[in-house]
């Protein structure tokens, strides 16, 4: 069996007591993970939850596709439903945002005056951690103040080879780019530089002939 060896590898978020900043950013049911730290760090290192960031946003295409369906709201996208985070407003108050874009322009300016010593705790979405990533390297962190939890959605962020836009939430082997209207064929192969998965025109030889559209990032 061959092993995809470009493909992010995570691990559960656990507190890293040796730090001596802590920011902890997550999208939807990354929350579960964020409240797992924060409770290892009130067990653990109390004094730690006072030198503690935390920024959360919701998940909004899975607060639609759980809304079209009818279904009840989950802790998968709304922040109402991640109330516990607010245990710990004794000591660090979460920040809400309304998106993803408001939260990583917040991330930056953080990173921009954090000081030595600051950990990163991402969890959410793989896209969503790609793009905190990616911020994270643009401030020089290395991989021992970096942690990362996948939790939730296998949807995935494609950059077009050919008009280098990304496209997000891609959750079927074929997508067409949001950049040129190109049909891509959704590669396994991930670039940690674009924070996406690589896709590459599939009916360039023959084309309008394409494959079935099938779901298989849900």
């Amino acid at each position: 069996m061959s092993v995809n060896k470009s493909k992010p590898v995570y691990s559960p978020l656990r507190a890293d007591t040796s730090g001596r900043y802590h920011l902890l950013v997550g999208m939807g049911a990354g929350a579960v993970a964020l409240n797992r730290v924060l409770s290892e760090f009130r067990t653990e290192a109390p004094a730690a939850l006072r030198l503690t960031q935390v920024l959360y946003t919701p998940n909004p295409t899975a607060t639609a596709a759980i809304e079209a369906a009818g279904e009840a709201p989950t802790e998968l996208h709304s922040f109402a439903d991640v109330t516990a985070l607010h245990r710990f407003a004794d000591t660090t108050t979460p920040h809400s945002f309304a998106d993803a874009d408001a939260l990583l322009r917040e991330l930056r300016s953080m990173l921009d005056r954090s000081l030595m010593g600051t950990r990163l705790y991402v969890a959410g979405p793989e896209s969503f951690i790609g793009r905190v990533l990616q911020i994270a390297l643009s401030f020089n962190l290395n991989k021992d103040e970096i942690r990362a939890e996948h939790v939730g959605t296998l949807a995935r962020r494609v950059h077009c080879v050919h008009c280098r836009t990304r496209t997000e939430d891609v959750r079927t082997n074929i997508v067409r780019c949001d950049g040129c209207a190109r049909w891509l064929m959704v590669r396994d192969h991930y670039s940690r530089r674009f924070a996406a998965y690589m896709g590459v025109m599939i009916d360039a030889e023959a084309p309008g002939e394409l494959p079935p559209l099938q779901e298989v990032f849900t």
